[in-house]
């Protein structure tokens, strides 16, 4: 799927953080989210990397990444420190400053990462999500039903972890079948790649301990930048699919410029999982700005 890339890794906090590399230019780091790897990026690398050298991670808890166990406090599942290992994996590579696109989960990890080092990310992409906080405050029954396991997976273990192991390849068509566009837009070779992460029973434990620290660290997190004057300086692009829950149930654009000011952003003619939609409009719209 990534022909001309490389893998690539380095040991952060004693785990293994997965990536692949390939391209040149200025770097761009590319963050997938749940429930599945860098494989989202498969439509949309070899563009990337005519401009930018690109580097596509696993996230810890997902893909070929380290799984440790969960926290009492789930602090090691914490955007905050997912945020850093991406941080320490770019030095590694020998990138102090780079851009970042994180989609879902990896969407909540950059905007973290634009907050806690501003130093580092040069511009911010999000794709189809809004912040954390305004998400679980402003729940609706709409919202509810459609984001079923935002409220599942942080149920204490091993409930959770115990359902997705039972039936993983159900688990990944019940959550990336299960939205506006089915299963189409996923490639045999892309969702194989989920399935067989999704396979290790440690990846379980790891996505729930991901959405543990959500609704509990990352909130806290959250409240405290919300009350300083910690915020996004650099460039700040918000895209979201139109027919998605983003667009139903939350202002994007609103709820991100709590914490960005000058955050722009648009909805795209597809659902939540836009690389795998709607790359080329995708790339339509973030390589202009990411090449400003």
């Amino acid at each position: 799927m990534f022909e001309g890339f490389r893998n690539v890794s380095t040991t952060v906090d004693g785990i293994r953080i997965n990536a692949i590399q390939g391209g040149r230019g200025p770097a761009l780091l590319l963050l997938h989210g749940h429930p599945q790897t860098h494989a989202i990026w498969h439509k949309v690398a070899p563009a990337l990397a005519e401009q930018f050298t690109v580097i596509a991670a696993d996230l810890r808890g997902y893909g070929d990444s380290g799984k440790p166990a969960g926290a009492v406090d789930h602090a090691n599942y914490a955007k905050r420190r997912m945020a850093l290992d991406q941080i320490e994996l770019m030095r590694d590579l020998g990138h102090e400053s780079f851009a970042v696109m994180g989609h879902d989960r990896g969407g909540r990890v950059a905007a973290r990462m634009a907050l806690d080092h501003p130093d580092a990310v040069t511009r911010l992409v999000t794709l189809d999500v809004a912040p954390t906080l305004a998400m679980y405050e402003q729940t609706s029954f709409a919202f509810a039903r459609a984001y079923w396991h935002w409220f599942m997976l942080v149920r204490p273990a091993p409930f959770p972890e115990t359902l997705i192991r039972a039936d993983p390849d159900l688990y990944l068509k019940q959550t990336i079948g299960a939205r506006s566009a089915g299963l189409a837009p996923f490639t045999p070779a892309a969702y194989a790649e989920y399935l067989r992460c999704l396979s290790d029973p440690d990846t379980a434990h790891g996505i729930c301990e991901d959405y543990r620290a959500s609704v509990t660290i990352d909130l806290e997190h959250d409240r405290a930048t919300l009350a300083s004057e910690q915020r996004i300086g650099c460039p700040f692009m918000a895209l979201w699919g139109a027919q998605g829950v983003i667009e139903q149930c939350f202002d994007p654009v609103a709820e991100w410029r709590a914490y960005a000011p000058n955050v722009q952003g648009e909805a795209l003619p597809c659902g939540h999982y836009i690389p795998e939609e709607a790359p080329e409009r995708l790339l339509e719209r973030v390589l202009p700005f990411l090449s400003e």
